[in-house]
């Protein structure tokens, strides 16, 4: 059987029906498009350094830095805009278990309060653009838990943060630049901490551990 980085590297489809063809769509000779991925995380730390054969993007911590440096590269002239945005990365989490790779889906800014207004929870005082729970368009996804997401600038320790089954700082924000940007996203988190009094040591020990998981799970699909 050939291999993905055999036909890459051939640059062209042969129409003979490979099982691992890179192209999109599929099994149509002579055809030279492939599907452009990004993947984007917040801290190096979380892909052991991992990703050079791949285009990738790491944001910082927060939902500011993955706006920013996710717009940068979105709107760079020189830049190919991707058919897809996978951000991986570690989360808190009460619902799965520590060393679950669970998918999020569905995306909410859980640090946004503004309910003395009247308004829900997670929804943005005057903005109708944007739902308030933001849903991922990928049809990629291996997993198929469906998870949500609440991501806030603030690491969870206690139940006062905690809101959705999956917690981070930076999904949210990704989702909504690719909602905005009209490129489909999906998010893939390794859980690295039960969201609790544990979960600074907990995540220092487990910040590392997941990557694994990801490259088998994910990035042996998409390569």
């Amino acid at each position: 059987m050939l291999s993905k980085e055999f036909l890459t590297e051939r640059g062209y489809c042969c129409g003979l029906g490979c099982l691992m063809c890179p192209y999109e769509p599929k099994h149509i000779k002579g055809n030279t498009n492939m599907k452009r991925i990004l993947i984007v995380c917040a801290l190096e730390v979380e892909t052991q350094g991992q990703l050079e054969d791949y285009d990738v993007l790491y944001a910082g911590v927060g939902k500011v830095n993955a706006t920013m440096k996710l717009v940068d590269r979105l709107t760079d002239y020189n830049y190919v805009k991707p058919d897809l945005v996978i951000n991986y990365g570690t989360a808190g989490s009460r619902k799965y278990k520590t060393g679950d790779l669970v998918d999020c889906t569905k995306f909410i800014q859980r640090d946004m309060d503004v309910t003395g207004l009247g308004l829900l929870r997670g929804e943005t005082p005057f903005e109708k653009d944007v739902p308030v729970i933001i849903e991922s368009t990928s049809e990629f996804n291996p997993i198929g838990r469906h998870a949500t997401c609440g991501t806030g600038d603030n690491f969870v320790e206690d139940k006062s943060q905690y809101y959705g089954e999956v917690v981070d700082m930076e999904a949210y924000a990704f989702a909504k630049v690719c909602y905005l940007y009209d490129v489909p996203f999906i998010s893939f988190k390794y859980i690295s901490d039960g969201a609790d009094g544990n979960s600074g040591t907990d995540w220092e020990q487990n910040v590392s551990d997941g990557f694994v998981e990801f490259r088998e799970k994910i990035l042996s699909l998409v390569k």
